[in-house]
C-alpha cells in the first residue's frame, strides 16, 4: 500500500513539473498574441483589430508546421530513448530538421511576394488591405524563427528540461510585449511594429534552445542527414493532429471572419478579434497540459506501463476540466470590461457583440478541453487514427457547417453557438474512441490471462 502511494505521489510530482512548465509557457506565447490585439487596438483603433484577426490565420498555419514535426518528431524521440534506441532518437530529430528547413525558405517566398494576394484571399477590403498585408509580410518572412523555436521547445520537453523550455517561451513573450509598446508607442511604428515585435521574440528562444545544445546537455544529436521517407511520414502522422488543431483553427477564424462581415461588416470581424485571441488564451492552457503531459505518456507507452498512462491522462483530463470551468465562470461575469479593454474608441456595438459572443463562443471550453487531452493523448501513444479523427472533427468536419447552417438559422448568435456545438459533438466522438479502446485492452488482457492459465 506504502508502495503504492509513493508511485503515486511520484506520478502526481512529475505531472505537476511537466504540465506547469508547458501551460505556464503556452500560456506566456498566447498573452502575447493577446498583448498584440490590446497595442494594436489601442493605437489603430477597430481598423487595426479588424487587419490583425484578418491575419491570424497564417500565424496558425506557420506554428501548425513547426508543431507537426516538433510534436511528431518529439514524441518518436521520446519513445525511441525509453526504449533505449539512442542512434534511432537521433536520427528522428536529425531527419525532422529538413522538412523544417523547406517550409522556411517557402514562407519567406510567399511573404516576399505574395503578401498583397494573400490579404486579398484572407478577406481585407480597401479599410483594412494595406494594415494586413504589412502584418502578412514581415510575419512569413519572420517564420523560420517561428517554425525552429516550436521545434526545439517541443524537443527540450521531451529531452527532461520542461522548465528551460518554459524559460525560453516566457523570455520570447515578455520581448514582444515590451517591444510592441515601445514600437507602437513612443516609436509610432504602427502595424509594422507590432508584427516585427512579434516576429523578435522566438528568436530568443531559439537562441536558448542553441545554447541548451552547443553546451552539451542535450540528449539529441545531429547526424549526418540521410532523408527517410519512413521516419518522416512517421513523424508527420504523431504530429498531424498538433498541426489540425492550428490548421482548423486558421480556417475557422476565416469562415467567421466572412460570415461575420457578411452579417455587420467590421465591426463584426473586430469583435470576433476580440474572442478568437482570448480563445488561443483558453486552448492553450488545454494545449499546455496536453504538450506537457505528453513526454510522460510516451514514456510509460514505450515502458508498457498501462496504468501509468491512464494516471496520467487523468491528471491531465482533470486538470484542464478544471481550468475550463474557472475560465468560463470568468469569461462570463467580465465579459463587457474584457470586451472594453479592445474597445478604444468605445463603439457600443463592438461591446455588445464581443460581450455576447464571450458567453457564447465559451460554453465550448469545456468540450474543448477534453478534446485536446483525448488528441494528445492517443498521439503519445502512437494512436494516430482516433487523434487524427478527433482533431479533424473538432475543426473542419463539424464546425464549418455548424458555423455556416446556424449562421443561416439564428445570425451571429448561431455563428458564436457553433464552436460549443462542434466542441461537444467532436468529445461524443473522442469518448466513443476511449471506450472501444478501453474494451480492446481489457479483452487483449484476459485473453493473456487465459493463454497463462492454460500454460
Amino acid at each position: 500500500m506504502n508502495a503504492q502511494l509513493s508511485v503515486g505521489r511520484q506520478r502526481v510530482r512529475e505531472f505537476a513539473k511537466y504540465a506547469s512548465a508547458s501551460v505556464l509557457g503556452m500560456v506566456a506565447v498566447s498573452v502575447y498574441i493577446l498583448a498584440d490585439t490590446f497595442f494594436v487596438s489601442a493605437r489603430l483603433g477597430g481598423t487595426g483589430l479588424a487587419a490583425l484577426n484578418l491575419a491570424i490565420p497564417a500565424y496558425n498555419i506557420i506554428n501548425g508546421v513547426g508543431l507537426l514535426f516538433g510534436v511528431g518528431g518529439s514524441t518518436r524521440y521520446a519513445v525511441c530513448r525509453s526504449r533505449g534506441d539512442e542512434r534511432g532518437a537521433h536520427e528522428v530529430f536529425s531527419h525532422t530538421l529538413l522538412p523544417l528547413a523547406f517550409f522556411s525558405v517557402l514562407f519567406c517566398v510567399l511573404g516576399a511576394f505574395f503578401a498583397s494576394p494573400l490579404a486579398t484571399l484572407l478577406g481585407a477590403d480597401e479599410q483594412t488591405h494595406a494594415l494586413t498585408e504589412v502584418y502578412l509580410r514581415v510575419l512569413l518572412l519572420f517564420s523560420p524563427a517561428i517554425l525552429f523555436n516550436d521545434f526545439f521547445l517541443c524537443f527540450l520537453r521531451n529531452d527532461g528540461a520542461p522548465r528551460l523550455a518554459m524559460c525560453a517561451m516566457i523570455v520570447g513573450s515578455f520581448a514582444n510585449i515590451l517591444l510592441d509598446y515601445v514600437f507602437l508607442f513612443p516609436c509610432g511604428m504602427g502595424m509594422f511594429g507590432a508584427v516585427f515585435a512579434t516576429g523578435m521574440s522566438p528568436l530568443l528562444g531559439v537562441g536558448i534552445a542553441l545554447v541548451y545544445c552547443f553546451r552539451g546537455k542535450s540528449g539529441f544529436r545531429l547526424l549526418p542527414p540521410r532523408p527517410s521517407l519512413h521516419r518522416l511520414v512517421d513523424s508527420f502522422l504523431l504530429g498531424f493532429p498538433a498541426f489540425v488543431e492550428q490548421f482548423s483553427s486558421a480556417v475557422v477564424i476565416f469562415a467567421f471572419n466572412a460570415l461575420l462581415y457578411g452579417l455587420i461588416g467590421n465591426t463584426g470581424v473586430a469583435a470576433y478579434g476580440v474572442t478568437a485571441n482570448l480563445s488561443l488564451v483558453v486552448v492553450a492552457v488545454f494545449s499546455g497540459v496536453g504538450q506537457g503531459t505528453q513526454p510522460l505518456l510516451s514514456r510509460a507507452h514505450g515502458r508498457e506501463d498501462a496504468a501509468g498512462e491512464r494516471a496520467c491522462f487523468l491528471l491531465a483530463l482533470g486538470t484542464s476540466l478544471f481550468f475550463s470551468l474557472a475560465l468560463y465562470a470568468a469569461v462570463f461575469f467580465f465579459a463587457e470590461p474584457i470586451a472594453d479593454l479592445f474597445n478604444r474608441e468605445h463603439d457600443p456595438a463592438l461591446r455588445e457583440i464581443a460581450a455576447q459572443g464571450l458567453r457564447l463562443y465559451f460554453l465550448g471550453a469545456p468540450f474543448a478541453a477534453f478534446n485536446v487531452i483525448v488528441c494528445a493523448a492517443f498521439s503519445a501513444t502512437e494512436r494516430a487514427l482516433p487523434s487524427h479523427a478527433v482533431a479533424l472533427a473538432r475543426g473542419l468536419a463539424f464546425l464549418l457547417p455548424a458555423a455556416f447552417a446556424l449562421a443561416a438559422a439564428a445570425g451571429v448568435a448561431g455563428v458564436w453557438l457553433s464552436y460549443p456545438l462542434a466542441e461537444g459533438l467532436a468529445a461524443l466522438l473522442g469518448a466513443a474512441f476511449l471506450f472501444l479502446g478501453a474494451r480492446r485492452r481489457a479483452r487483449a488482457k484476459e485473453f493473456s490471462e487465459g493463454e497463462r492459465a492454460d500454460a
